[in-house]
């Protein structure tokens, strides 16, 4: 199936209670990321994929679809009645991503190339 969900994102006001409690729920082993980011990655594995689980301003979940080409899929987006919410953004030597929402406000990611 071609542009397959390839991570997720648990973020609430608090960090390190939301790591907990989906380890102490599903046995996750969020590992905290060093630097200034409140944010753990849960690796993916046996079918299952990776996410991450983190600070942010509000409680949010979020599922990453992988493209190739993360401003032409926007384009789409915005065609079709979504918004772009966060514009095509590099960070480097980690990802290049983006967020649109849908129509009715959902908040999806896009991910370009691998995860």
């Amino acid at each position: 199936m071609p542009n397959q969900v390839v991570h997720f994102e648990i973020i609430g006001t608090n960090g390190p209670k939301l790591r907990e409690f989906y380890q102490d729920v599903f046995d996750w082993r969020p590992e905290v990321m060093p630097g200034p980011m409140d944010y753990g990655t849960v690796p993916g594995g046996d079918g299952g994929i990776g996410g991450g689980i983190g600070a942010g301003d509000s409680a949010r979940l979020t599922f990453y679809v992988q493209v190739d080409d993360i401003d032409g899929y926007l384009r789409q987006v915005e065609a079709r009645g979504g918004k772009t919410v966060v514009p095509r953004t590099v960070i480097p030597n980690v990802v290049t991503f983006a967020n649109f929402a849908d129509p009715e406000g959902n908040v999806v990611g896009l991910v370009e190339g691998q995860m």
